[in-house]
């Protein structure tokens, strides 16, 4: 059974034109998108030419966004003594070690980011089967397992973002709010596009990406083309 389209979808579709649009142009179209009542989130969805399955080609990273996310972010730290006094004054919402180990085992998660310093690893692996599926286990690659807790503490509340291809080679983030200026949004996006790029697996062959797209929360997507996203560096 075919899904129905609403009335509001189609008037939205009837706005985008069939072919890739530029990044200035797609950032344009995406702002006359707007149709919820709340602020959507602009999202973007990248299709790689990798196979995750190989240890070689996994994409993996983090992006400091020039302006932000647009979202309130809760950030834990987990560390001991002087640490949890650095991640207090940068900012951190929760700071512990084993207490919050235990509230994390009793499935009380309050956060939307975790970082760790290195040494308190082997206490979080116990209960990486609960952050692994949601995506917050503390990671070197994105910059939430570090000595250096104050700079991760204040980069997850200044809008970095973290990605990460599935298993079937796409990589999809969130890059601002529809009420962002336009230069905001294109900053933003670009920023993202660069981090993705520099992932590149050297075993990768062919066009890195195969193709792109840009929506809003509620809207339909705007096509991207793939061959200018190459050349952002």
């Amino acid at each position: 059974m075919s899904k129905k389209v609403s009335k509001r979808f189609k008037q939205l579709l009837e706005k985008i034109e069939d072919k890739e649009y530029d990044l200035t142009e797609a950032v344009s179209k995406i702002k006359e998108l707007k149709s919820a009542k709340f602020d959507e989130t602009v999202e973007i969805s990248l299709k790689l030419n990798v196979d995750p399955r190989h240890a070689d080609q996994m994409v993996r990273g983090s992006v400091v966004l020039p302006a932000g996310t647009g979202k309130t972010v809760r950030v834990a730290v987990v560390a001991k003594g002087a640490k949890q006094d650095e991640a207090k004054e940068a900012g951190a919402d929760l700071v512990g070690d084993n207490d919050l180990i235990d509230d994390i085992t009793a499935g009380k998660i309050d956060f939307d980011v975790l970082i760790a310093t290195p040494d308190m690893m082997g206490v979080v692996g116990k209960v990486g089967r609960i952050l692994g599926p949601k995506g917050l286990m503390p990671n070197p690659k994105t910059g939430t397992v570090t000595m250096d807790v104050a700079q991760a503490v204040k980069n997850a509340k200044g809008g970095q973002v973290n990605f990460r291809v599935d298993k079937h080679g796409n990589v999809l983030a969130g890059v601002g709010k529809v009420s962002f200026s336009e230069n905001d949004l294109l900053g933003n996006l670009k920023a993202f596009i660069a981090s993705v790029n520099k992932q590149k697996p050297a075993s990768a062959k062919g066009r890195y990406i195969k193709s792109a797209f840009l929506s809003l929360t509620m809207s339909p997507s705007v096509k991207l083309n793939p061959m200018e996203l190459l050349e952002i560096k």
